[in-house]
C-alpha cells in the first residue's frame, strides 16, 4: 500500500503533519504503541488539523513483536519519504546492524525537513545515520555507554529524559518516550492539546526533558519507619 490516503479513517479524517513509525521485525511494542497511541487515536475534539499517523515496514517478510505478536504494517518504507515526524520505536539491540536502506531513507527525510526521534534503543538507528554526530543525545542509562563507545562523535547525556537538537529528538526509557512525544504535541499544538492528551493516558502533562532518568534512593526498613506506623494508627484510630 502506498497511497495515504487509504491507510486509516484517521488519516482521511485529518490533514496534520503526517507521523510515521517504521515497523521491523522484534519491534518494541510497548514503544510503537506509545507512538500510535499519541498520533494515531482518534481526536476529533483537536479539528481536522490534528496528526496522521501511519506504520511502515522496514523489512521484508513477517514481521514480530515482543509479546508474540505479528505486525502487518499501514504500507512500505516508501511511506516514510512523505513523512513530516518519523519516530523510531526502540530497536532489536544495541548490536544489531542498522539496513542501509533505512539509514539512507531517514537522511533523505531529515536532509528534506522532516523531524526524526527515537524512543529508548531507537537512538541506535540514529546513531547509524550520523546525524546524532556532534549532538547531544539521550537513550536509556542501561544503553548510554554503548552508544557512546559505538559512536564516540555523539554527546551522550544518560541523564535526562529527552533532547531535541535541529530537528533530532531523542528520548530515554520507554515512559520517558510519553513525555517526548507530548513535548512534539505541545510544541506543534500548543499546551492545552498536550495537556488533552496527557488526560486521556491519565499522566502528568509535563515532564522537562531535562529531569533526571531515576534517582537512587534508598528506600528505610519498614520497621524504622515509626513515624508513618504511629499516622497509620492516627487514621485507623479516627476511622473507629
Amino acid at each position: 500500500m502506498t497511497s495515504i490516503d487509504k491507510i486509516t479513517p484517521i488519516t482521511e479524517a485529518t490533514s496534520g503533519p503526517l507521523v510515521v513509525a517504521p515497523v521491523y521485525d522484534g519491534l518494541c511494542t510497548f514503544e510503537f504503541s506509545i507512538v500510535a497511541e499519541v498520533f494515531g487515536l482518534a481526536r476529533p475534539e483537536m479539528g481536522p488539523g490534528w496528526y496522521r499517523f501511519a506504520s511502515a515496514a522496514v523489512e521484508p517478510g513477517l514481521l514480530r513483536a515482543h509479546g508474540g505478536l505479528h505486525v502487518m504494517a499501514d504500507g512500505q518504507a516508501d511511506l516514510l519519504e512523505r513523512a513530516d515526524l518519523i519516530v523510531i520505536p526502540g530497536w532489536k539491540g544495541a548490536h544489531v546492524p542498522v539496513p542501509d536502506e533505512l539509514v539512507r531513507r531517514l537522511r533523505l527525510a531529515w536532509e528534506r525537513g522532516a523531524r526524526l526521534a527515537s524512543i529508548c534503543s531507537g537512538a541506535f538507528v540514529l546513531a547509524a545515520t550520523g546525524l546524532l554526530n556532534g549532538r547531544r543525545a539521550a537513550t536509556h542509562w542501561r544503553y548510554a555507554e554503548t552508544l557512546g563507545q559505538q559512536h564516540p562523535a555523539i554527546e551522550v547525556d544518560a541523564s535526562v529524559l529527552y533532547v531535541e537538537e535541529e530537528r533530532i529528538l531523542t528520548s530515554a526509557g520507554s515512559a520517558a518516550g510519553i513525555d517526548l512525544m507530548l513535548h512534539l504535541v505541545r510544541g506543534d499544538f500548543g499546551v492545552e492539546a498536550a495537556n488533552s492528551v496527557a488526560r486521556r493516558l491519565v499522566m502528568p502533562p509535563h515532564r522537562s526533558g531535562g529531569q533526571a532518568q531515576f534517582i537512587e534512593r534508598p528506600v528505610q526498613p519498614h520497621h524504622l519507619n515509626r513515624l508513618s506506623n504511629v499516622l497509620e494508627q492516627m487514621r485507623a484510630d479516627l476511622q473507629g
